[in-house]
């Protein structure tokens, strides 16, 4: 394979093919990306000094993902459990970006965490709220762990996705049924 001119290098594009190799495989190696984005090792080098900036590189990528997938479900829009559906749905193609950042601990220990996941993740606790408020969504369980729990099926899904375990088409529907089946208000007999 040729690779590509520095010239001709599209930076969102490296990214995304870096994505997609680490969605696959989370212990790629540089020269791994390098290949996978169709350039030399070290014109990746110089769009991302190492590992570590290319993981930052990433992060930056994936909030903007899940920003854009919060603002196309409408999360106030509607009852909490159709927004619950929505977002799912819309987040579905970052999914895999998902898994893969959220085994990445380096991006979430020390002080230095990323505002964006902050905006993100007070946005999904107060959808969860809202639900609960409403009376669609149980109160024993509190929307930060509902919040934490979305994250973990996308991840798992994901991976499920990736690993061939699970259809595609069937993704929305696994995540959003086993979140809801276990966070719908069950009336008291």
């Amino acid at each position: 394979m040729g690779y590509r001119s520095l010239m001709a290098v599209d930076r969102d594009q490296v990214l995304r093919d870096a994505a997609s190799l680490l969605t696959r495989k989370a212990t790629a190696t540089m020269d791994e990306v390098a290949r996978a984005a169709g350039i030399s090792r070290a014109t990746l080098h110089r769009h991302f000094a190492g590992r570590d900036a290319l993981v930052l590189a990433l992060e930056a990528l994936g909030i903007a993902e899940c920003e854009a997938a919060l603002n196309a479900a409408r999360l106030d829009d509607g009852a909490a459990t159709d927004a619950v559906r929505r977002l799912v749905r819309e987040i579905e193609p970052a999914a895999g970006l998902i898994a893969f950042l959220y085994t990445e601990n380096q991006l979430f220990e020390g002080e230095e965490q990323n505002e964006g996941w902050a905006r993100i993740d007070a946005a999904l606790a107060e959808l969860f709220r809202r639900g609960q408020e409403s009376g669609e969504f149980r109160i024993d369980l509190t929307p930060a762990w509902l919040t934490e729990a979305l994250y973990g099926l996308i991840g798992a899904g994901a991976w499920a996705v990736t690993e061939g375990r699970v259809a595609r088409n069937d993704f929305t529907h696994m995540i959003v049924e086993l979140l809801l089946g276990g966070a719908v208000r069950r009336e008291e007999p």
